[in-house]
């Protein structure tokens, strides 16, 4: 390089040596504390929870799902209902075991229930409840059933097999049915008062002739009343006459079956024997040993 040139670059680093200028590109930069930084989590951008979309849902699929919570729904209210029921059949019971529990004449008299103003009827000793189960295992009647209730016999006869619906109106089949029931039952409880106990279902009624379902009930347990002491060897004085109405249903009344269940007449055999026909224990059944 020549000279004169070798001058100048040597002036020009002397002058910005002097100056001291701060922008010196070649001047080491003043040294710094450090600083430190907590590290941060990486951020992640919130998005909002996807919500169910049904806009490409399978219509069949939504039915079919829809119907089944329905079908759950009305199960839920026939369990309601039927849990309702048998806690006023329950509390019903309850008060006719008190009543039963008190003395309903003097000794040796038996009042017939659901009828206070009648008066107690002469009777002999009554049968133990080991013969009353014995004698209704005996009983053996196509299409109806018996059961052993506390002390009583309940034979249910299904209503429709007996009366013309809405009715009271025996039907042929019925009354050959009820001429059967009142063979069996006087052969193997010879004497025993029988209460004839009519029944309904909770719906409304088809029928204008009646006003209320207690109406048919009474209609009903009074016409078995009329066919059994006129047609039958049983005799008035060992019948008599309760009419329930909706109040005491066996099952439920939700379903078909539950209220044709419900619509029923029981003939009711009490282990009491009337006087005029003085029986120390139970009548020889067919077969018994």
């Amino acid at each position: 390089m020549a000279p004169k040139h070798l001058r100048v670059v040597a002036s020009l680093f002397v002058a910005v040596a002097a100056g001291g200028c701060t922008q010196n590109p070649f001047r080491a930069a003043p040294a710094m504390m450090p600083v430190s930084f907590a590290p941060q989590a990486p951020s992640v951008p919130l998005s909002p929870s996807p919500l169910p979309s049904y806009a490409n849902a399978d219509p069949k699929a939504l039915e079919t799902q829809l119907a089944r919570s329905r079908e759950e729904t009305n199960l839920v209210q026939e369990e309601v209902s039927a849990l309702r029921e048998q806690l006023a059949s329950t509390s019903s019971q309850l008060a006719q075991a008190r009543a039963a529990a008190r003395p309903a004449g003097p000794p040796g008299t038996f009042a017939p229930p659901g009828d206070p103003g009648s008066q107690p009827v002469p009777t002999v000793p009554a049968i133990d409840p080991a013969s009353m189960r014995e004698g209704m295992n005996h009983l053996a009647i196509p299409g109806v059933t018996s059961r052993l209730d506390g002390a009583v016999v309940r034979i249910e006869i299904p209503a429709d097999k007996l009366f013309e619906p809405g009715t009271a109106s025996l039907l042929p089949a019925g009354a050959a049915l009820l001429s059967q029931t009142a063979t069996e039952v006087s052969g193997v409880f010879k004497g025993q008062f029988i209460g004839i106990e009519g029944h309904t279902d909770t719906e409304p009624l088809q029928n204008a002739t009646w006003g209320s379902p207690h109406q048919l009930s009474v209609a009903r347990a009074s016409a078995v009343f009329d066919f059994l002491c006129g047609r039958t060897t049983l005799k008035p004085g060992q019948l008599f006459v309760v009419a329930h109405g909706p109040n005491h249903p066996v099952v439920s009344n939700a379903t078909a079956a539950g209220r044709a269940r419900n619509r029923r007449v029981e003939l009711v055999v009490y282990p009491e024997q009337t006087a005029a026909e003085p029986v120390t224990g139970m009548a020889d059944a067919p077969g018994a040993g």
